[in-house]
């Protein structure tokens, strides 16, 4: 086991900041199980444990539903590994559906030019 040792000072970026915790995602996926829930917090910080899920799921033979609906803040690394995983699933002749709606998801698909590949829901219609 590996226990503190007390007076321990805990583990700090080289800013100071305390290190962030391992992020809340998804990285066990069973289609019986449900959908594969993205995590709030898709940025760089977080991009090694949403590739470890994504990856798991990259030969599921049944159609692979994701999650974005606690998605919250997304940067271009995030969107990037999203969007390798759609092109690699449809390059292996598999689906990706989208489940719930994350309008920052969607405005930085756009503006990175990746709407089409990534083929989201229209945001009026999972609003209703």
């Amino acid at each position: 086991m590996n226990k503190r040792k007390q007076g321990a000072v805990p583990r700090t970026t080289r800013r100071g900041r305390p290190a962030r915790t391992a992020p809340a995602v998804a990285t066990e996926y069973k289609p019986a199980s449900g959908p594969f829930a993205v995590a709030a917090e898709c940025t760089v910080a977080d991009a090694s444990s949403l590739k470890v899920g994504l990856a798991k799921l990259l030969d599921d033979t049944d159609i692979v539903t994701l999650d974005i609906s606690a998605v919250q803040r997304i940067d271009t690394a995030g969107l990037q590994l999203i969007a390798m995983f759609v092109r690699e699933r449809e390059a292996r002749g598999r689906q990706v559906k989208w489940q719930g709606a994350a309008p920052v998801l969607a405005t930085a698909a756009e503006l990175l030019g990746l709407g089409s590949l990534l083929k989201l829901p229209a945001l009026a219609e999972t609003s209703k």
